[in-house]
């Protein structure tokens, strides 16, 4: 029988990620997608509703999250599925979550006022670091997106 596990989302960034790193040196980023679907009921009342979901990301694209994303940002997330299980400290129950582990990540939306550190790039892939000017700038001719 044949699997697939694969996951796309479009959909704004909830909270401000920030970039930790493993003991051997892995960078890893979590972050909150909100993903909101619009539909019509059968009585013709529009509604929406949103979805939040945990979205995890590796190596350089934690990295290049953390630096570009900022929470209400647009982003497009490429993944997999992951459920995590574990005891609750407190309540000793088995617990578990279902999240999304990034295997690609697109930054979207315009360049806002700001500077590039809150940028995000219209539809680029983000596997390139930009480099940077010696006052530790990153060059505007050298930003990913």
């Amino acid at each position: 029988m044949a699997n697939l596990n694969k996951v796309l989302l479009l959909g704004n960034v909830t909270r401000d990620p920030e970039v930790r790193y493993t003991p051997k040196g892995s960078a890893v980023c979590d972050l909150g997608v909100a993903v909101n679907r619009a539909y019509t009921t059968d009585s013709g009342e529009k509604r929406e509703e949103v979805t939040f979901v945990d979205v995890t990301l590796w190596g350089r694209t934690a990295e290049v999250a953390s630096e570009y994303l900022k929470k209400g940002r647009p982003v497009f997330i490429e993944g997999r599925l992951q459920m995590d299980s574990w005891d609750d400290k407190q309540t000793g129950q088995k617990r578990t979550r279902l999240r999304v582990v990034a295997e690609n990540m697109q930054l979207l939306g315009g360049r806002p006022p700001g500077g590039a550190a809150d940028a995000g790039g219209e539809g680029r892939q983000t596997s390139a670091p930009p480099k940077t000017s010696a006052a530790g700038e990153p060059d505007e001719d050298e930003i990913p997106f």
